[in-house]
């Protein structure tokens, strides 16, 4: 997908563009910061680990919220899976944080964990470069993080309610993929509801296999972003 263009804010609520410019000036503060000490989002998540090796989830254990139930890692694929990304965060909320009422999609091989709150929905992945800046918005099909698959409906439920709100492993980068939540939100939805749309062609094209655990189909959507666009974007859409 495209990144949206500016006369798609246009139809943004205005209490909506006011949130995403806060966001961006958080999320921009946040490079601010680290940037004063030449580092960076993805250097300071993973600064005390002796070794980054692909596929292993940093921190280890994730970073959890109590409160919002808010769930994040960090990870990397081979450099040739993933040409020009040093590596990615995944972003998810547990059903502990969801609306009272929501449950998981009526798909044809739903199987309930064994814990509730296991049935957690993946929101977005936040690819990033070489230098820690943020490159690509997408989404997965279902095998790829273990989720439970939601409707894009629900997941777009679930935008406004992110939020790692504590310090640990870093109060900077909490504070970084909250905003970027956020900040791209109009992007994310529009992004999770082509993943829908890409699910259900897939399944129509493959109707003897289990679309979800396709190991052919991994990336169900992505787009191109860039903060200070974003920001120039919203700032058009409010002078507007």
């Amino acid at each position: 997908m495209k990144e949206f263009d500016t006369e798609m804010f246009a139809s943004l609520p205005r209490k909506k563009l006011i949130e995403m410019r806060e966001a961006g000036e958080r999320a921009l503060e946040c490079h601010r910061i680290l940037d004063n000490t030449s580092d960076n989002i993805v250097g300071e998540l993973i600064k005390n680990i002796d070794m980054f090796y692909e596929w292993n989830h940093y921190p280890d254990g994730d970073v959890y919220d109590n409160t919002t139930h808010s769930q994040y890692y960090y990870h990397a694929h081979p450099p040739e899976e993933r040409p020009g990304e040093h590596g990615h965060f995944h972003t998810f909320i547990r059903p502990n944080g969801m609306p009272e009422g929501m449950a998981p999609a009526e798909v044809p091989d739903y199987e309930a964990p064994e814990d509730e709150d296991d049935a957690l929905s993946h929101i977005i992945a936040i690819s990033m470069d070489s230098a820690g800046l943020p490159i690509k918005l997408f989404t997965t099909n279902r095998w790829v993080t273990g989720e439970i698959w939601y409707s894009a409906a629900d997941v777009h439920r679930l935008i406004d309610l992110f939020l790692i709100d504590h310090a640990q492993p870093s109060w900077t980068v909490n504070m970084w993929v909250s905003s970027m939540i956020c900040l791209f939100d109009p992007q994310i939805r529009a992004l999770v509801t082509e993943r829908d749309r890409v699910v259900g062609a897939w399944e129509k094209e493959h109707p003897d296999a289990s679309v979800y655990e396709d190991r052919d189909l991994e990336v169900t959507s992505d787009m191109i972003v860039d903060i200070d666009s974003q920001r120039l974007a919203i700032e058009v859409a409010l002078k507007a």
